[in-house]
């Protein structure tokens, strides 16, 4: 099993910053990829970013180069910087784990989610 804990989510004006930890602890042995998810109201999660072990990361249209997504392997941690903030990336944030084990099975891990609030 694999614990993920988010932080850093919250109320900001549009033009803001805020930035997301989420800390995996438990089973963390071959976590693969980490990465982010949101989902605002009446809506399905969508992928924002993600950033496998090696560092390869892969964003949404919507938030390339206004996010940035990091890892510290050593910490067991990813983070997102999210910069000039719109009102239209209000939503819950979700962090995301995946698992490979050595016979290919691969394990998701979702975290419990954190508010975004972007006012105009």
């Amino acid at each position: 099993q694999v614990q993920l804990v988010e932080s850093g989510g919250g109320l900001v004006q549009s033009g803001g910053s805020l930035r997301l930890s989420c800390a995996a602890s438990g089973s963390i042995f071959s976590i693969d990829v980490m990465g982010w998810y949101r989902q605002a109201p009446g809506k399905q999660r969508e992928l924002v970013a993600r950033i496998t072990r090696g560092g390869y990361t892969n964003y949404a249209d919507s938030v390339k180069g206004r996010f940035t997504i990091s890892r510290d392997n050593a910490k067991n941690t990813v983070y997102l910087q999210m910069n000039s903030l719109k009102p239209e990336d209000t939503a819950v944030y979700y962090c995301k784990a995946e698992q490979l084990l050595v016979d290919g099975t691969v394990y998701h891990y979702w975290g419990q989610g954190t508010q975004v609030t972007v006012s105009s």
